[in-house]
């Protein structure tokens, strides 16, 4: 399938912006809660050399994502997700072969995946390539999502269907049936303010400062969500550097408190910034 997406290659290459993404995120640091080239934060079942292991499985599977968005782009858009999910799913079994079944990047595979996908769609419809333009295609792919696997669920079978229960929160699968808007609303118009390394962590402070992270509700309830979003507020308000983040750290760390969506969230952010 690789040679599908050939016809298009004056288009940005979306797969490989997302697997650089990916790589991009691993590498900051430091990164509250989360592994890095420093410490493996919260985590005592992964490490750097793990999640780059990882992402290294996942990789081609950016480019099937992007080629299956092709071969189907004049299908509905309500047919997409059941196109998409079988490779979904294989992606997801080549992470876990990878890691021994250990999740290191599901939440990744999931957004930056539909990303992909609709690289593929616009591709396949003959349309441009836009931060705007995926964003738009993968909030109408995933139209009625929320009410399907959440609202109208009678039983909690997931960590996320539980959360919807429980609190009331729609995780990944409300931010990409939004098409990504807690990132077009609290993260892009401010991504100009920094550079480099502290461009990507300021952007990481914002969605922690505002993001519902479902695995920092996993970890510590809601009122380990909302220490985390406090406490990155505080730093987004004062002034920060890599001391405060670092401190930061280790009071997550304290707390076994992990802004996995989060970090998810800023992979897909860097795309859509690559993009715009």
């Amino acid at each position: 399938m690789a040679g599908l997406l050939a016809i298009n290659a004056t288009e940005p290459d979306v797969p490989g912006l997302a697997a650089l993404a990916l790589l991009l995120e691993l590498d900051l640091t430091p990164k509250p809660g989360l592994v890095d080239r420093a410490n493996n934060g919260s985590h005592q079942d992964m490490d750097h050399a793990l999640l780059l292991t990882s992402i290294t499985a996942i990789t081609p599977w950016l480019t099937v994502f992007a080629n299956i968005g092709f071969e189907h782009a004049h299908h509905p858009a309500a047919e997409q997700l059941r196109l998409l999910r079988p490779a979904g799913i294989a992606c997801e079994q080549a992470m876990f072969t990878a890691t021994s079944g250990v999740n290191t990047h599901k939440g990744g595979i999931f957004s930056l995946g539909l990303l992909c996908f609709a690289a593929g769609r616009l591709q396949g419809q003959g349309r441009r390539v836009s931060a705007d333009a995926l964003c738009r295609q993968v909030s109408e792919i995933c139209r009625g999502l929320v009410a399907r696997e959440l609202v109208n669920r009678k039983t909690c079978c997931t960590a996320g269907e539980q959360q919807f229960r429980d609190y009331g929160l729609t995780g990944a699968r409300g931010e990409v049936e939004s098409g990504f808007a807690t990132v077009r609303n609290r993260v892009l118009p401010f991504w100009h303010l920094e550079q480099g390394e502290r461009q990507l962590q300021h952007a990481l402070l914002r969605l922690m400062a505002s993001n519902p992270d479902s695995n920092l509700v996993s970890r510590g309830g809601e009122a380990g969500l909302r220490y985390v979003q406090r406490y990155a507020a505080m730093l987004l308000a004062t002034g920060w550097d890599n001391a405060a983040l670092h401190q930061m750290d280790q009071a997550l760390m304290a707390r076994r408190l992990s802004p996995g969506g989060s970090a998810d969230l800023l992979a897909v952010a860097w795309v859509l910034a690559a993009l715009a």
